[in-house]
């Protein structure tokens, strides 16, 4: 059976949850506390010798590691990945998006937001730029989202689960999103999709 190393609080680990959820596949779940270091135990750094969730084990005991590779893995030949290579490749661009345009910016300001009591100096002075580009990333999806009621081929898929992990928790992080409508009605649209579990579910 699958074992997925995961911390549940992480929009990372929840787009692989999503997905195994979404695919009805059976799986372990162990969780690891990364505000405990739980995840740079040699134990856990023989799994994964970045020290990150999630960390997906498979039935050989081979071990993935990245959010995204990990979902394209599981995803791969099933109706949540895109068939044809232009789509592919555009479920690429927009998981890319997310890692480089998205994530270091909604992510990280929520993880500070969220999970620290009080930011340390160095955050205060970074914290205003982080805002400004988790909103310039928030921008480029409401441009795309105000044409496409998904982001691949009109249809729910990879690219939507990448990016919804941390936007539908960007509230935590002080984003407000009430000036982004088409956002709004796509992370409707993303909730309700068959099998959707809440960030917080469990297996």
């Amino acid at each position: 059976m699958l074992t997925l190393y995961d911390f549940m609080g992480s929009g990372n680990g929840y787009k692989v949850r999503l997905v195994l959820a979404h695919l009805g596949l059976p799986y372990t779940l162990v969780e690891r506390d990364i505000l405990k270091g739980e995840t740079r135990t040699p134990e856990f750094l023989a799994r994964n010798p970045n020290g990150r969730i999630p960390t997906l084990q498979l039935d050989d005991g081979t071990c993935l590691a990245e959010s995204d590779a990990i979902i394209w893995y599981l995803a791969e030949g099933t109706a949540l990945a895109p068939q044809s290579r232009l789509a592919r490749a555009q479920t690429l661009q927009w998981m890319f998006f997310e890692q480089y345009s998205h994530e270091p910016y909604i992510a990280v300001a929520r993880f500070w937001k969220h999970f620290f009591t009080k930011l340390t100096p160095q955050q205060e002075m970074e914290l205003p730029g982080r805002m400004e580009k988790g909103y310039a990333a928030l921008g480029v999806m409401e441009q795309h989202l105000a044409r496409h009621p998904f982001f691949v081929d009109g249809r729910f898929g990879l690219a939507d689960i990448a990016l919804y992990g941390y936007t539908h928790v960007a509230g935590e992080g002080g984003f407000n999103l009430d000036n982004f409508p088409h956002v709004n009605a796509w992370l409707a649209r993303v909730a309700d999709q068959p099998g959707h579990i809440t960030i917080d579910h469990k297996n």
